[in-house]
């Protein structure tokens, strides 16, 4: 998988089955990075959708990854999670999560494609400076309100006010730190990368 990404950067096997060992390795880690973020949850009052950490774990995968390794990622993800093992929020699992009834359900969708967009984002540079991360993290999180919010409104039948104060603005606190963690974690990673070279 070819990527100019951070993660891909730096891990350049010189042999095919190298390569795929070694993206093998990176979805493991990338899931499990975004199931121990997942599991700091917090819940809210009038709310079924928790605070959780997980969307930190998701922009960072995407944007260190590259689109295609974040994409087989959450991919992974969603598939352990779906088959009964306790890696979404508060340890819940099953396909139930994914359905367009569910609560939840449209985040973690929501999640998948913003860590490809986000990688996509990365892959063309976009995650070397603040700025530009900066701008990555916030469009991928828009990517996840959008999933999420259309989800829960037609899960919940709320309608659009309603489906704001639920599932929208009592997350902008905590997705601005968040965001802004791993908007820092990006460039400072590139810098040393580029002091060490």
């Amino acid at each position: 998988m070819s990527s100019t990404a951070l993660v891909p950067s730096l891990v350049r096997p010189d042999s095919r089955v190298l390569a795929l060992v070694a993206d093998a390795f990176l979805v493991a880690a990338g899931v499990t990075l975004i199931a121990l973020s997942a599991q700091v949850s917090i819940p809210l009052p009038n709310t079924p959708v928790p605070v959780t950490g997980q969307t930190f774990g998701v922009l960072l995968v995407g944007a260190s990854y590259g689109a295609i390794r974040a994409f087989a990622t959450m991919t992974a993800y969603l598939v352990v999670g779906g088959i009964g093992y306790g890696v979404f929020a508060a340890h819940a699992s099953g396909w139930d999560v994914l359905r367009f009834s569910s609560a939840t359900g449209g985040y973690l969708v929501g999640m998948l494609v913003a860590a490809a967009f986000v990688g996509a984002l990365a892959d063309r540079g976009w995650d070397r400076t603040v700025v530009w991360a900066l701008v990555t993290m916030v469009l991928g999180n828009v990517v996840v309100y959008a999933f999420g919010y259309l989800w829960l409104q037609h899960a919940l039948g709320l309608t659009a006010l309603q489906t704001w104060h639920a599932g929208i603005r009592p997350f902008l606190p905590g997705d601005a730190i968040k965001i802004a963690a791993a908007t820092g974690v990006l460039p400072t990673a590139w810098a040393l990368v580029r002091r060490t070279r």
